[in-house]
């Protein structure tokens, strides 16, 4: 997963046609940790997005702008656009993933 380092760096990454996910974290959150241990798994699953991820502490405007309430939390782009948002709550295990991205309709 790769880490985007700027704000311009978010708006090219989440701008393209390719749809992608952007995990939002931060450096002190235990569930974050935990999704750690099992995302890489599920990268490998799901091929057809790209992965990133931002520190939602260093970009809290970022956050606030795209309704990030709980961390962490995957949300899906495409054309500059929030497709789907799979909040912190329903984000504990590999299965809520998958099950999340198996409904995402682009």
């Amino acid at each position: 997963m790769e880490a985007i380092k700027s704000a311009e760096e978010f708006k090219t990454v989440t701008g393209g046609e390719a749809p992608v996910i952007v995990k939002f974290y931060a450096d002190w959150c235990p569930d974050c940790k935990v999704m750690n241990m099992f995302i890489g798994d599920v990268i490998k699953d799901y091929p057809q997005y790209k992965w990133y991820e931002i520190n939602s502490d260093a970009f809290q405007a970022i956050a606030d702008e795209n309704q990030v309430m709980g961390i962490p939390s995957l949300l899906v782009f495409q054309n500059g656009e929030k497709k789907a948002h799979l909040h912190s709550a329903n984000a504990k295990s590999p299965e809520e993933v998958r099950e999340f991205l198996n409904h995402v309709v682009l």
